[in-house]
């Protein structure tokens, strides 16, 4: 059975990032939630750029508080990017793409 490992990671200036490893599900997403709440107003930056396996199910659960707290999101794929946007999540901002994407256009 594979798991989620989070490695912490505490900068200078407070801010606080959680590398995520493994496999991101619907159990493994309470478990992070949980860990961002313990975080209270701390500013946090998820990234994602490391997980082997991503499940659409942790989205869901991943959105319930991600609007009220100071968390950016880092290393997503284009899919889970647009699947965090339609629950009302931004990723943060990345460098310039060469290229566009047909919801690029229609969101506008």
């Amino acid at each position: 059975m594979t798991g989620l490992q989070i490695h912490r990671e505490e900068e200078a200036a407070g801010r606080i990032t959680l590398r995520l490893e493994g496999t991101l599900d619907g159990r493994t997403a309470q478990e992070l939630r949980n860990s961002l709440q313990a975080l209270g107003q701390s500013e946090v930056v998820l990234d994602f750029a490391h997980l082997r396996e991503f499940k659409d199910s942790a989205v869901g659960i991943l959105t319930h508080g991600l609007k009220d707290g100071a968390v950016q999101l880092r290393g997503l794929a284009t899919h889970h990017e647009r699947m965090f946007r339609y629950f009302g999540v931004l990723a943060s901002p990345t460098t310039h793409r060469a290229y566009y994407t047909p919801e690029d256009i229609l969101s506008v």
